[in-house]
């Protein structure tokens, strides 16, 4: 062999180990960095609790004053729907009302005359009662003196028909009282008829009066209108949807971990949020639902393993303080990663700080 070559080959194979050499001492420094079993993290989106603002009644869209984009408050109304339907059935139940009220008043004075009728019919009885307690004292008068030949016969007879008579007679006054009572009880069912009425007609006027203050269609929370699925003119039908908002109270991420790491997650733990559009800023959030149940990884979520095939769905739900101070800048659908510390005393790494202001 030649000596030249050889030592140009062993010159080149000290060479290329140097260069193996120094290749590895860069890799191993510039290599990512793990964050150990002491954590975990998945791939997500920022999602936020959406909300359909859509009419109770039917009618048609008389005005929209929010656009696509908007912030809005608590009580701020949002659109109007047309009352003039409502007004007039609002109208005509409060003609109800007094119409009812005045059946109260006719039946309670039909309950008064009544009364007053039973009072006359009792009288008549006690008048039918003297007058038949004289009547049976003179046929007993008129009996002894007959029997004395002291009177005629047809004395007797008389005496005898008069009494019948004024039994009949109070047997017909009482009769008359009995008639009144019920005419009384009668009048009574009638007040109770009216009462319920007015009381219908005034609960109709309550409905009415609240599909009118549902017309005006508000907010309770602060959000930002997403989408405007109607138009001012349009006729909806109850339950029609005219705006959808998203509220900036609730904002999360969603994302899936598998079963192994899924079932170390602490309901309310801590968590870093780190959205691609801001890799700068590491946003605090906590842990507020892991699924019970394992389900299949969805196509959009990227997995570290392929073979993790049954994922848990877990949220991670950003401090709603921490959102109303940046509330302009909150925007749903971006992806990011969420990052989850699974034991309790290890210490974030550096680049995990929370660096937002709270």
């Amino acid at each position: 062999m030649n000596p030249a070559l050889s030592r140009t080959a062993l010159k080149t194979l000290a060479i290329v180990g140097v260069a193996a050499v120094i290749a590895l001492l860069v890799w191993s420094e510039l290599r990512p960095q793990g964050l150990g079993d002491a954590f975990t993290s998945g791939n997500g989106r920022i999602e936020a609790t959406e909300i359909d603002v859509a009419t109770k009644t039917p009618g048609r869209v008389l005005e929209i004053t929010v656009d696509e984009g908007d912030f809005v408050q608590p009580g701020q109304v949002l659109a109007r729907m047309d009352t003039e339907v409502l007004d007039a059935q609002l109208n005509q139940a409060r003609a109800q009302v007094r119409q009812a009220e005045n059946a109260i008043l006719t039946a309670q004075a039909m309950v008064a005359q009544r009364e007053s009728e039973k009072a006359t019919a009792e009288a008549v009885v006690a008048q039918r009662r003297a007058e038949l307690t004289a009547a049976q004292k003179r046929y007993q008068r008129t009996e002894t003196l007959v029997a004395r030949n002291a009177m005629p016969r047809q004395q007797l007879d008389d005496d005898l028909a008069n009494m019948q008579s004024l039994q009949a007679a109070l047997a017909a006054a009482r009769a008359q009282v009995l008639s009144t009572e019920a005419g009384i009880a009668a009048a009574k069912s009638q007040v109770i008829e009216a009462e319920s009425a007015v009381e219908a007609a005034r609960a109709s006027v309550a409905r009415l009066q609240a599909d009118i203050r549902d017309s005006e269609l508000k907010t309770d929370r602060v959000a930002r209108v997403q989408y405007r699925v109607a138009q001012p003119g349009e006729v909806l039908g109850a339950g029609g949807k005219l705006l959808n908002l998203v509220d900036l109270a609730d904002v999360y991420m969603t994302f899936f971990l598998p079963e192994r790491q899924a079932g170390r997650v602490a309901m309310g733990s801590e968590a870093r949020l780190v959205i691609d559009a801001a890799p700068q800023y590491v946003i605090p959030a906590r842990i507020t639902y892991v699924a019970s149940v394992a389900q299949f990884t969805p196509k959009t979520v990227e997995t570290e393993s392929e073979r993790e095939k049954l994922m848990f769905r877990v949220k991670a739900r950003i401090d709603p303080g921490l959102l109303r101070k940046h509330m302009e800048q909150v925007k749903t659908g971006l992806p990011g990663v969420a990052y989850l510390k699974l034991d309790a005393d290890a210490e974030w790494p550096a680049h995990l700080q929370i660096n937002v202001g709270q």
